[in-house]
């Protein structure tokens, strides 16, 4: 038996099945449009892209579906793009290695820290998306006015049951309880909570006692197993990231999808090498060089940037140890199908197990 009956009627889906927004290409608008025509949510990862370049993404999925869909962003930290911030000089040291094993140059400049967040808001709020969700943070309490009265359903992102209550506190519409497994970067936000990496069983239950807004489950589902699971332990609805990476229509790099297929539960590391920001991906020599020089690592989003022109090389030239490749703790439960045969998959097997109780 599925619940989700409030999320399923608030979001306009039949699965209460989400596809995170995981931003830097992967979710393309041909992903996106497949996960909402089949039942589910959706997502576009837009926290890298321009204004201009959101509005082009909402209007291409457009043209595939009608279904609800998502946007989601990151919610830049106060002045933290204004003034650059340069990597310690072990980092360097060990960025301008990498940067010789390419054939790039080194030291370069890394030109804007992060797309201007008032630009990105005006696209999802102008395109009037369905549903927006964001990342890194609060809210700012205008933009949620406006998107509630554009009727835009708001989802914040939570590691600790306190910041469930913060977001539910601002206004939220839903949460996502994002336990330590989950791929990607981590959505932590208060400063005074830096031992936050806690297992979703642990997390999930404790969140859908205190609030009394829905909580979606993310981190570490791949299956029906893991769906049932977290509806077991109060979910109202699932968020899955790597699995929808690692579908035909994902824009994830070939060798990306091949080390997630291929990796253990033992694969992955969290990491600040590559954005400044702690993020779960599969390990490679770059994440293990640059981990005792942690301290020394600028914050997001200035490292994000030092790291643009490694990432872009590494990714032309097929050299997997300076990509990074994002994923969570199960990827190896993956499967490289259509996101349409996943998603019929996922109910499948959600059903059968609910069926056995």
């Amino acid at each position: 038996m599925w619940p989700g009956g409030e999320v399923t009627r608030r979001l306009g889906i039949r699965w209460p099945i989400i596809q995170a927004g995981m931003a830097g290409g992967t979710t393309t608008p041909e992903l996106v449009a497949a996960v909402s025509q089949a039942g589910g949510l959706g997502t576009l990862g837009a926290g890298y892209m321009s204004g201009e370049q959101i509005r082009t993404a909402i209007r291409a999925i457009r043209t595939l579906t009608d279904r609800p869909f998502a946007v989601n962003l990151f919610i830049p930290e106060e002045g933290a793009a204004d003034d650059q911030t340069s990597p310690g000089e072990n980092v360097r040291r060990v960025m301008n290695e990498a940067r010789r094993r390419l054939g790039i140059p080194e030291n370069p400049d890394p030109g804007k820290a992060a797309e201007p967040f008032p630009e990105q808001m005006a696209a999802v709020l102008e395109e009037r998306v369905p549903v927006f969700s964001f990342t890194f943070g609060r809210l700012d309490a205008g933009y949620l006015a406006a998107c509630k009265e554009r009727g835009i359903c708001v989802i914040g992102t939570a590691t600790t049951v306190r910041e469930g209550l913060a977001l539910q506190e601002s206004g939220c519409d839903m949460v996502v309880a994002q336990g330590s497994e989950a791929g990607g970067h981590r959505g932590s936000f208060l400063p005074d909570s830096p031992q936050n990496q806690i297992g979703l069983m642990a997390l999930l239950p404790q969140m859908a006692d205190r609030l009394s807004i829905p909580v979606i489950a993310a981190g570490g589902i791949m299956d029906g197993r893991g769906i049932a699971a977290a509806f077991m332990l109060g979910a109202e609805a699932v968020q899955l990231g790597t699995a929808f990476l690692l579908t035909e229509e994902s824009g994830a790099h070939p060798l990306h999808k091949q080390a997630v297929l291929a990796s253990t539960d033992e694969s992955t590391m969290l990491t600040r090498a590559f954005s400044g920001k702690a993020a779960r991906g599969v390990a490679n020599s770059f994440m293990e060089k640059l981990a005792p020089y942690n301290d020394e690592i600028p914050a997001y989003p200035w490292q994000n940037a030092h790291t643009r022109d490694i990432r872009q090389a590494a990714a032309k030239q097929g050299r997997t140890e300076y990509l990074s490749m994002w994923a969570g703790q199960a990827g190896s439960l993956g499967r490289p199908l259509r996101a349409e045969q996943l998603l019929e998959k996922l109910v499948a097997e959600t059903e059968e197990l609910t069926r056995r109780r």
